[in-house]
């Protein structure tokens, strides 16, 4: 896991101190690499033992470790992506269009890269397991969040699943409790700790649903509600309206469980595909 991604993930679990110096590296890791510790601590107005308790925090024993990996990742980083020009910078005032579409693409890209490098294949095979054997699949999310279950919904749909997108957090866990069937309950929360999609998988699976979790964040109360959990690596711009880099990799992970989804039962697939295709042609015509 990327050590950007690392820190994106962890900002909304860190008490509020070492949040600052997260918010501070996220939005320019090149400070980590250019100043001393101290230098780092001023920077983000607070103590040299809170920046050592920040490192400690995302996997680093101290400040050399982390600035040697950081200055080792963003240097591969920049070559990789050279062409787009000024990686690892946030979007600012004094780039032009074609600048800031371009770090924006590189984000984007590397989101779906890292989240597929880093994807744990025995947990998401038992995430395709259990909507296989679902007579029912409820996907919740607020926001963005609930585009991606929308889409997830859609594809499911489209090849003969029972799938329900719920749009009201008390239509949510109503549908949790009155089961029929084996069901199972995906939750998708960027930072995993959206109260009514946590609510939505912890009544759900409180009530025999199998639960799915798709969010960036590993310790967050959203994957610890889920029987399978599923994580993204983001780093998202802070210069945004709603999410754009955390909902594109939720979107690749979303095109992983329908096609482990599709795969299972094949030639069912490719034939509910084909007539609905025809159903809609139809439409057209």
């Amino acid at each position: 896991m990327s050590i950007q991604s690392t820190i994106e993930a962890a900002a909304s679990t860190l008490t509020p101190s070492l949040a600052r110096i997260a918010l501070v590296v996220r939005e320019n890791p090149s400070l980590v690499i250019d100043n001393t510790i101290n230098e780092l601590a001023a920077e983000c107005d607070t103590s040299v033992a809170s920046v050592v308790r920040f490192c400690r925090a995302i996997g680093f024993s101290g400040y050399a470790p982390l600035r040697m990996a950081l200055a080792t990742e963003l240097g591969k980083e920049a070559a990789q992506f050279s062409a787009r020009g000024a990686f690892g910078s946030e979007i600012s005032d004094d780039d032009t269009l074609q600048e800031a579409v371009s770090k924006l693409a590189a984000l984007e890209l590397l989101a779906i890269e890292e989240t597929v490098a880093r994807l744990d294949f025995d947990v998401l095979d038992a995430a395709i397991d259990a909507i296989d054997g679902a007579d029912r699949i409820l996907l919740y999310g607020i926001g963005a969040s609930q585009f991606v279950a929308e889409d997830l919904a859609h594809k499911l749909l489209r090849v003969g699943r029972n799938a329900h997108v719920l749009g009201d957090p008390h239509e949510a866990v109503a549908a949790t409790v009155l089961q029929a069937g084996p069901t199972v309950a995906i939750g998708f929360s960027h930072a995993g700790a959206t109260v009514e999609t946590v609510r939505f998988l912890q009544t759900a699976r409180t009530n025999g649903a199998a639960t799915i979790a798709v969010t960036s964040a590993k310790d967050s109360p959203l994957a610890r509600a889920a029987d399978h959990a599923l994580f993204t690596e983001v780093r998202e711009s802070a210069f945004r309206a709603g999410a754009m880099v955390s909902r594109i990799a939720q979107l690749a992970l979303v095109d992983c469980l329908f096609v482990g989804v599709a795969k299972r039962r094949f030639g069912e697939t490719v034939d509910a595909l084909r007539r609905t295709h025809e159903a809609m042609r139809a439409l057209r015509d």
